[in-house]
């Protein structure tokens, strides 16, 4: 594997029975990039995702997450990658202070360290003051601030977010990605699925993935140039239209005509 890069598939493929989920996928994130993918409901986003975690086995194709095999050493990615999804996985019975103490724990944090890693969560996700709050009283932006300093308690070098902002208000995803800028500058790779396109435009590099299929890659701006699209949106709309040989404006008109 290139040392560069955080990610590398080939032909990385999932299939349930006769359907095909993804199809030869092939992504090369560099090390410390924040890397987007995006694609509609049922794209194969979250399939993908699954695979690189080393929660599903691929049909076909390989891979290496952080130099580990997504096939043969499934347990060292999952020590070693942090995980978010919209759903934060948090424990609602549990205080702030005991889902930390909790994950890291899970991390097998040295104890003599736990004390210190939890401090500096804390700080960094602003919950100074709310460490005895039970977790179910939170409100959707503070667990996602809490779930974010879970998924990074044990310092993974990359960094994986399954839609960690949907529906969440848009000050606490603008907080949210603040702390995510500050861990790529620390040298975190961030893999992202969003369906927010100013968030996709905040992103290194994208992938635009439609029926598991890879159909368009690049920096957003060289997208946006390519398309001659006023913004990211105008872009993943285009894509979209010519992929499923049907204008999104008539088929949401025929809908609700």
């Amino acid at each position: 594997m290139n040392h560069d890069f955080s990610v590398v598939t080939h032909n990385l493929t999932k299939k349930f029975g006769d359907f095909t989920a993804v199809h030869h996928v092939n992504l090369e994130i560099p090390k410390g990039h924040i890397y987007g993918l995006l694609g509609p409901n049922g794209a194969g986003k979250s399939t993908t995702i699954r695979m690189l975690c080393g929660v599903l086995t691929p049909s076909q194709g390989e891979g290496q997450i952080l130099g580990f095999d997504i096939i043969n050493e499934t347990e060292k990615i999952k020590q070693n990658i942090g995980y978010m999804s919209q759903k934060f996985g948090l424990y609602e019975d549990l205080t702030v202070i005991e889902n930390l103490k909790f994950y890291a724990s899970i991390y097998s944090i040295p104890k003599n360290e736990r004390y210190q890693r939890i401090q500096m969560i804390i700080e960094m996700a602003g919950l100074t003051g709310r460490e005895k709050t039970m977790t179910a009283y939170l409100s959707g932006g503070w667990k996602q601030r809490l779930a974010l300093g879970c998924a990074v308690i044990h310092h993974p070098k990359l960094l994986v977010l399954d839609e960690p902002t949907a529906g969440v208000d848009p000050v606490s995803r603008r907080v949210f990605w603040n702390m995510i800028y500050d861990l790529a500058h620390q040298g975190v790779t961030i893999l992202v699925t969003t369906h927010y396109m100013d968030e996709a435009e905040s992103c290194d590099s994208i992938a635009f993935i439609f029926n598991g299929t890879v159909i368009a890659r690049g920096t957003p701006k060289e997208l946006i140039k390519t398309r001659k699209g006023n913004n990211l949106e105008d872009v993943f709309i285009s894509y979209v239209e010519e992929q499923s040989g049907q204008k999104i404006n008539q088929s949401f008109t025929k809908k609700n005509g």
